[in-house]
């Protein structure tokens, strides 16, 4: 059902975001790899495994936009998460022609799904993120990006992250 809901929220967004679409450079793909870690419990970090994002979205000023997209926080003793999820995105450059370098944030949910010894268990749960980079122009840029996600369910404290470098394209 949450798949159901998340669908049908991209759809609104793209129908919606079509009468806006006049605007330059409106639409994007973000594409990240990194680093992903998983706590449980209090136990810690898991070792680091390589994990990595892929988003979609719409500007609807230079400032300001949502996106929907899959992440993946890699395989951490036998049991990947990765999961679905939409949210808004903020983002200020440091020059007036929307190049050089920039800051971002972001909020949003995401449906996560853990899987491993033979079960899987799913919960959707917020997440933050931030960003630094460099848009060499206003089509494309790079960032250096960290992404917590709570993953807890069911009485079990559990936190994944992504530390990621992303490239942006812009149409």
């Amino acid at each position: 059902m949450n798949k159901t809901i998340l669908f049908a929220s991209l759809l609104a967004l793209a129908g919606a975001s079509s009468v806006a679409a006049a605007a330059d450079n409106s639409w994007y793909v973000r594409g990240d790899i990194g680093s992903g870690r998983i706590s449980v419990n209090g136990f810690g970090h898991s070792n680091n495994s390589t994990g990595g994002a892929l988003d979609l979205g719409y500007y609807f000023t230079p400032n300001f936009g949502v996106e929907g997209g899959y992440v993946n926080f890699g395989s951490h003793n036998g049991v990947k998460v990765d999961g679905f999820g939409a949210g808004v995105v903020g983002k200020v450059n440091f020059n007036q022609d929307k190049t050089g370098f920039f800051i971002d944030g972001r909020l949003g949910l995401n449906h996560l799904t853990a899987d491993g010894y033979g079960t899987s268990t799913s919960t959707t749960k917020p997440y933050f993120g931030a960003g630094f980079g460099y848009d060499f122009n206003p089509n494309f840029g790079l960032s250096a990006n960290y992404l917590y996600n709570n993953a807890g369910k069911s009485g079990v404290s559990a936190h994944a992250q992504l530390i990621s470098l992303g490239g942006e394209v812009r149409f």
